[in-house]
């Protein structure tokens, strides 16, 4: 599998996180920053959510995807970068663009500095003290978006 295809499928441990993440976060207590992302599937057209974390870098959002080329990830870029980001009640519309591989380091590791204990698993002992070079090299199996 190239690293532009990599998808790591949730495992039960995974699973059962993101499900009580989930329920939180629709009762409307954000865990470190967490949102239910909402976007259109890309093929049955209804609306699909799965936690997220929010990453705020320099004055910017951020989603990034630590298992790869997900489900939420294609259908992000299939309806345009647009979808909903909720807590509770509040549901907040967004448009986002994908970064090029060469811009994510920084946000890599900004990401991996606050929620390493949660996502680690997922970057195969890459963490935040990453070289650039480390991080740019393992950039493209890693969507990252930027909210506008």
């Amino acid at each position: 599998m190239s690293s532009t295809d990599r998808y790591v499928h949730a495992g039960r441990a995974t699973g059962v996180f993101n499900e009580v993440v989930a329920w939180l976060t629709r009762r409307g207590l954000s865990v470190w920053g967490s949102r239910v992302l909402a976007v259109r599937g890309r093929k049955s057209g209804q609306w699909r959510t799965t936690p997220v974390n929010l990453l705020t870098h320099d004055g910017e959002r951020y989603l990034v995807a630590p298992r790869g080329h997900t489900q939420w990830v294609r259908n992000l870029r299939a309806a345009g970068g647009t979808g909903e980001l909720r807590v509770g009640r509040r549901v907040e519309a967004f448009a986002a663009d994908e970064i090029a591989d060469d811009a994510k380091p920084a946000v890599l590791r900004a990401y991996l500095k606050r929620w390493k204990f949660e996502v680690g698993v997922f970057f195969d002992g890459v963490d935040a003290s990453a070289s650039d070079a480390t991080l740019l090299a393992i950039a493209p199996g890693y969507p990252v978006f930027r909210l506008r």
